[in-house]
């Protein structure tokens, strides 16, 4: 929320200057990666199609742990405040808004478009269990917390954006990113698919970052903050389409798969599969839809349509497939 100050303040600082002030910023995002210096350098000359990031530490360590430990929410987050990695209060954190602010930073060198955060919609870990993980596991993927910005198609002149849990393929390398480490994950035109990986907080980290900034500003190689422009027909639309992982809660029926194949395809979503483990509890048992690509918002109304439902218990669980 304060580059255009920032940006405002530079301008009038350097206003009457021979020699300009210089600002670097490049540990404010992801730590000791050079994620910042890459995009102001490296991508100018390619055109960015999608950035993908791991951009939170303290969420990444507590959906390790709730995977390979198999702790739940609760015990991931309190080892989490034990080691350092989640603050006193956490919910910058775990509601996504840390990564949010992260992200828009990550879309305004991307892509040069600046966004308010507000603008860009952001769900956090709280909702995710232990069974997430386990479909996840038996549709060989798992679950990260990512932030991701991308075109709606090459050549396209739209931006969508998103801080959520997010089902992973194992196919994909954020998939095996685990602990407090951080990873950007960019696909551009030229050089398809790079990643960057590494310590995403830490003294050390960070502080190799500020030394950085220091060293190219004394060097004169400090680059100007946002470099890229973007195309004046490019514009920003806070809904975005994709595959979507839906975990809906139970009480065992029949007919209870035609009734949801009627809700969905009351809200043009058209399901790729259903899983389901043997019920346990016939009153409260869960099920898993994987959906074809489609619009969040059909989403979020068919998952309010199914919660109307007696035989729906409790919220429905819904998260982007990237």
């Amino acid at each position: 929320q304060d580059l255009p100050e920032i940006q405002a303040l530079l301008t009038k600082v350097n206003r009457e200057r021979e020699t300009p002030v210089r600002f670097g910023f490049e540990a404010a995002v992801c730590g000791g990666i050079p994620i910042i210096h890459a995009l102001q350098r490296d991508f100018l000359a390619d055109d960015v199609t999608q950035l993908s990031g791991i951009i939170n530490g303290c969420t990444n360590y507590i959906l390790s742990n709730m995977e390979q430990g198999g702790q739940s929410y609760g015990e991931a987050l309190k080892q989490a405040s034990q080691l350092g990695y989640a603050e006193a209060d956490p919910t910058l954190d775990v509601m996504g808004l840390d990564a949010r602010s992260k992200l828009r930073i990550l879309i305004k060198l991307a892509f040069g478009v600046d966004v308010t955060e507000n603008e860009i919609p952001a769900r956090g870990i709280t909702e995710v269990t232990s069974t997430d993980f386990e479909y996840a596991r038996l549709q060989g993927g798992t679950v990260k917390l990512l932030g991701v910005a991308k075109l709606d198609k090459p050549g396209g002149k739209r931006i969508s954006a998103f801080v959520s849990p997010v089902f992973v393929p194992t196919s994909n390398s954020l998939a095996s990113i685990n602990g407090a480490t951080n990873a950007v994950q960019i696909t551009s035109q030229s050089m398809v698919s790079s990643m960057f990986v590494g310590q995403g907080a830490g003294r050390y980290p960070t502080a190799n970052s500020c030394v950085s900034d220091i060293l190219d500003i004394v060097q004169g190689t400090c680059a100007v903050p946002f470099p890229k422009q973007a195309p004046a027909d490019l514009t920003f639309g806070n809904s975005f389409e994709s595959s979507f992982y839906v975990r809906i809660r139970f009480r065992d029926g029949v007919g209870i798969i035609e009734s949801l194949g009627k809700t969905f395809g009351e809200h043009g979503i058209s399901i790729y599969s259903v899983l389901q483990n043997p019920i346990k509890n016939r009153n409260d048992a869960q099920f898993v839809v994987l959906t074809d690509p489609v619009d969040v918002s059909n989403i979020k109304k068919a998952c309010v349509a199914l919660e109307a439902l007696d035989w729906c218990l409790g919220d429905t669980f819904y998260m982007p497939v990237l």
